[in-house]
């Protein structure tokens, strides 16, 4: 049973930017002819805008027992305290006060995060930085999955 689920897809202006490699290619084919530079266009517009959408395609789930976020994978039993990162907070920790040894699930174009510590003494890292755009929902829901 899902508790939380959130996707981190990019914003929808991205995707406008997936048209520039396409226009690009489209100039270096034109001399080909048309055909053959418009057929470079809809392909690499489509990968650029298919890369966009995988990278995007990540997401936090909790379910009763777990909290997965990306390719990574935690019981609940070993997440310590978690802390709500406003934009300001979530910039210092993502970059001047980060841990090497952290884990994070970091996305610059999500403004806040969850900065939750680990209770693991068989993982080295301190802490799981979790971008998301409901920090406090997804406190939420970690202390109700916890209790």
């Amino acid at each position: 049973m899902r508790l939380y689920e959130e996707r981190l897809g990019v914003p929808g202006a991205w995707f406008w930017a997936a048209a520039l490699p396409g226009v690009m290619t489209f100039a270096v084919l034109l001399f080909a002819g048309p055909v053959i530079a418009s057929g470079g266009l809809v392909t690499v517009t489509a990968l650029a805008a298919w890369g966009l959408h995988a990278y995007g395609g990540v997401g936090i789930v909790v379910t009763g027992s777990h909290l997965r976020a990306g390719a990574m994978r935690f019981p609940l039993t070993s997440l310590g305290a978690a802390e709500m990162l406003d934009e300001e907070e979530a910039f210092l920790w993502r970059t001047r006060r980060a841990d090497v040894r952290a884990l994070m699930l970091l996305r610059s174009y999500v403004p806040t995060a969850l900065r939750i510590e680990i209770d693991d003494p068989d993982c080295p890292a301190p802490y799981l930085y979790l971008s998301t755009r409901r920090p406090a929902t997804l406190l939420a829901v970690l202390a109700f999955a916890r209790a």
